[in-house]
């Protein structure tokens, strides 16, 4: 899962590899400082149920991974002194941190003592009210692993094959059927039905002025109303001449993906076809299209954090020799198709309610094994492709081919969230540099139209 292999691979390359506090196998960076499952979950209970422990000896018993539990006192005590930031601990109680520093934080000995006494807990108490959780030992949020296989990745030839398809004018939809023909795929995926056919009926029509269906727009406010369009929080912030190292790169990756994870959830809650699927479908759903999900979100809502904040985070991570003749021709290949992307996106500028059908489209994605109501999964998202459709043809009624090129971008979305997991963790922060980098210095150069951003024609990288 996402941040157990975050706190796995940070624990592979930091040196020592046991826990500060006590000892024992550590698991990863967390709060600050490397340590244990058991250390992270005993700070973090400590410091949200404000708990003031007594030592019944010197104030300096052993800490090992067989006496860690004999005094509290002194565990709390070495924790603070190691360096573990009890402000990364997220207000809400929920796992994963805040991220409000990267590395362990130093304290003097008069902010530990008033911590062992519970004095700020008492000053904390005076300022505005704020809610703590008393979840008991937790380990960190883990991402859902994606439960399907390699046949529930399906590239984009699965849906370029069709036999329903016509020839299409435009680069771009040529480029993508030329470009995945060869592509091998498992199972056939029919995410896209009736799209060459209403290209070929509508898409070379000359536009007709009209207005949108009655029920389109209810169905479209509704999921909109379903997002969280409000800016990230994960602090993307480094002070100026401050040099990022590969680890601390990493973790902000991790804790981004949370973030977006945790509001993927939220979203479903929200849904307002919610009631009308399973639990058990839902869970289903998501463990295989969380990544596509947030890739969807980082290259629309979330964009301009994305390629503004984050991107300043990544310039001042510089990778090692080693780490750049390390990077994998998969890596490269993904650095490539995501510059893509990123240009076919801001070419396209898409709106918050095509975003939203677009997210839901891809959700409902009827093919993916083990789900137990497959024909209203594809009432569904026959429901939302159509409104899609009639939302996009009314309000861009100048623009015949937009819809079916937005509907084309979902399976390059899918097709790459399957590449990214192959991807070393290791390489995954100069992945982000590079991608960012080039993202950003496309949009200065589309802004100050030294180069266009893409062409209409453009084709996919590789080719």
């Amino acid at each position: 899962m996402l941040l157990e292999c975050c706190d796995m691979w940070q624990a592979s390359v930091a040196d020592p590899r046991v826990c500060l506090i006590c000892g024992d196998r550590a698991t990863g960076l967390h709060y600050g400082i490397i340590s244990c499952e058991g250390c992270k979950g005993f700070f973090k209970r400590s410091i949200c149920n404000k708990r003031v422990y007594r030592c019944s000896r010197d104030k300096n018993c052993e800490m090992s991974r067989k006496q860690r539990n004999r005094c509290q006192y002194c565990r709390l005590l070495k924790c603070l002194q190691m360096g573990m930031n009890r402000k990364a601990i997220r207000e809400d109680g929920m796992p994963g941190g805040r991220n409000k520093s990267i590395g362990p934080v130093q304290i003097t000995d008069e902010e530990i003592e008033r911590i062992m006494s519970g004095q700020e807990f008492k000053e904390e108490a005076s300022l505005p009210e704020h809610t703590w959780s008393n979840n008991g030992d937790s380990s960190d949020h883990s991402s859902p692993s994606n439960g399907a296989s390699e046949g529930n990745q399906p590239s984009p030839a699965s849906t370029l094959s069709s036999n329903r398809s016509v020839e299409m004018n435009g680069g771009y939809t040529a480029a993508l059927r030329d470009q995945y023909m060869n592509t091998p795929m498992n199972t056939p995926y029919q995410l896209l039905p009736h799209l060459f056919s209403y290209h070929a009926q509508s898409g070379l029509l000359a536009p007709q002025p009209r207005s949108l269906y009655p029920q389109s727009h209810p169905l479209v406010l509704q999921l909109v109303a379903a997002e969280d369009l409000a800016p990230l929080t994960t602090p993307m912030l480094i002070e100026d001449g401050y040099k990022v190292t590969q680890v601390e790169l990493f973790a902000l990756l991790c804790r981004l993906a949370d973030e977006l994870l945790f509001r993927q959830i939220s979203w479903i809650k929200k849904l307002p076809f919610f009631c009308e699927l399973s639990i058990e479908d839902y869970t289903c759903l998501l463990s295989s299209t969380w990544q596509e999900l947030i890739l969807l979100s980082c290259l629309t809502i979330y964009s301009a954090q994305i390629f503004g904040d984050l991107a300043d985070v990544t310039a001042k991570y510089t990778p090692s020799e080693d780490e750049m003749q390390g990077f994998s021709e998969n890596g490269m290949e993904v650095m490539e198709r995501l510059i893509y992307l990123f240009r076919k996106f801001h070419q396209l500028k898409v709106s918050n309610e095509e975003y939203a059908c677009m997210k839901a489209i891809n959700f409902l994605n009827q093919d993916i094994r083990g789900l137990t109501n497959v024909s209203q999964l594809e009432q569904l998202n026959k429901r939302y492709w159509y409104v899609c459709q009639d939302y996009t043809e009314y309000k861009y009624p100048h623009q015949p081919k937009r819809f079916p090129e937005i509907m084309m971008c979902l399976p390059e979305i899918r097709f790459m969230a399957g590449k990214l997991v192959n991807v070393p963790l290791e390489q995954l922060p100069l992945l982000f540099k590079a991608v960012l980098h080039s993202c950003k210095s496309s949009l200065i150069s589309y802004r100050t139209g030294s180069s266009p951003c893409l062409t209409s024609t453009g084709t996919s990288p590789g080719n």
